[in-house]
């Protein structure tokens, strides 16, 4: 599982437990948040350095293709790998990827997000990427408790979200020709509860261009932290839909 936004696998857990029943589930902090901490903090991560490491991470555990999900900007980490490396995706789902060039309007938040970003620091670019996306947490499944956080660890998650995710995915250039031919199994999917949002439509683009449908999962763009048992049920018929299981 690729987490988008800052980095932090910690997003996944409730999800992860769930599936643990079924499948080995691996989530990780990727390159510059929490855990995977840098000796050079001004380390300029491109995007195709985080599918690197997933990669890497990947030949570490098996030798087998692997179910990939991946969200937000960890989506489009995910359809990198599955163009670079296909023998590694049996199957990638992937959630609101952050592709620019289809869509003017998103291709403007990114830019206002940056500006945003200079102006005001981490903590005010975190609250416009969450309300631009349509990320709500005011509604959850019941019992489903959000990591805490506070103003000093928000902020860091700001200037994380910039230095090691958002200039990754702005500089990148998704070759929709190579993803068209990958041999990976690629499913586009993206929150029922965000269809005006730019991280659902920006999705719709992508599976459009593709010719491909669009799966829909339960809530927003961080459904799987809102309503985790609805969301690993979705995810799971997805993974079982897959021909010859």
């Amino acid at each position: 599982m690729i987490p988008g936004g800052d980095g932090g696998g910690n997003g996944f857990n409730a999800v992860a437990n769930l599936l643990a029943g079924q499948y080995t589930v691996v989530t990780y902090d990727r390159r510059g948040a929490y855990r995977s901490t840098l000796d050079d903090t001004a380390q300029d991560v491109r995007l195709e350095m985080h599918s690197d490491d997933a990669h890497h991470l990947l030949a570490a555990l098996t030798t087998e293709p692997a179910y990939i999900f991946g969200s937000s900007a960890g989506a489009l980490i995910g359809l990198d790998l599955a163009i670079r490396y296909p023998a590694q995706v049996r199957m990638l789902v992937t959630h609101e990827p952050p592709v620019e060039g289809l869509l003017p309007d998103f291709d403007q938040f990114q830019a206002d997000l940056l500006e945003t970003y200079r102006q005001e620091g981490g903590l005010a670019a975190l609250r416009k990427f969450m309300t631009q996306l349509g990320v709500n947490y005011a509604q959850r499944e019941p019992g489903v408790e959000l990591p805490p956080s506070s103003t000093e660890s928000a902020t860091k998650r700001g200037d994380a979200l910039i230095a090691y995710t958002f200039m990754a995915v702005h500089r990148y250039q998704l070759d929709l020709a190579a993803l068209a031919t990958t041999p990976a199994r690629v499913v586009l999917a993206a929150g029922s509860a965000g269809q005006s949002s730019l991280g659902y439509r920006c999705a719709s683009a992508v599976a459009e261009r593709l010719g491909t449908t669009l799966v829909e999962f339960p809530s927003h763009h961080a459904g799987y932290m809102s309503h985790p048992q609805t969301f690993a049920e979705k995810l799971r018929d997805v993974l079982g839909d897959e021909p010859g299981t």
